[in-house]
């Protein structure tokens, strides 16, 4: 991991906790209808398109571009407190998948600093070429002024529940998010 990458001073202050889009019977609905979309900045069109492209397995470093060297990335699985360690879990996407889909998205919320989408997406594992499609909601921090906003806080939700940073699914999500660099090696120019 690159030297001088150190995780970003206020993780706590930088967390979206964006509002949970429900359906019409009440229910948390991440299902995305890309026809009732906010509409949003070009600027902020480019973010998307850059994180929707590392959804898709094309990670590259123009596309971690995107992230503030101190971003936090934030899903089911791992917690990355630094833009290098987010690299190592979008380089590893396609170790784990032959195919990578985003099948829709909506965006729900456009703020000063925060941009937030559902969106679905297909997963095809290597191998067994068994798919499981996951709706998921998106949020992202935003620091910085348009055109050159930069992330520095990613969290991506599949369920209902905000995440817990406490206990032993805390610790397995932060030791997947610190040691995966060493399986995926993104650069170290990232």
């Amino acid at each position: 991991m690159p030297s001088s990458t150190s995780p970003h001073p206020d993780q706590g202050g930088v967390e979206p906790h964006p509002e949970r889009p429900r359906n019409v019977t009440g229910d948390v609905d991440y299902t995305p209808h890309p026809e009732k979309s906010v509409p949003i900045s070009s600027s902020r069109e480019v973010i998307k398109r850059k994180i929707l492209n590392l959804y898709c397995g094309s990670a590259s470093e123009e596309d971690m571009k995107v992230y503030a060297e101190k971003a936090i990335y934030d899903d089911p699985f791992s917690y990355c407190d630094t833009r290098y360690k987010i690299a190592g879990q979008w380089y590893g996407l396609p170790k784990l998948f032959s195919k990578l889909e985003s099948l829709g998205t909506e965006v729900t919320s456009s703020t000063e600093h925060e941009l937030v989408w559902k969106q679905r997406h297909k997963y095809t594992f290597a191998g067994i070429h068994a798919s499981k499609t996951i709706d998921s909601l998106v949020s992202l921090r935003l620091e910085g002024e348009e055109p050159n906003e930069k992330v520095v806080y990613h969290k991506d939700m599949w369920n209902e529940k905000d995440y817990s940073h406490e206990g032993l699914g805390a610790i397995m999500k932060k030791l997947n998010g610190d040691k995966l660099t060493y399986i995926t090696k993104p650069p170290e120019s990232i």
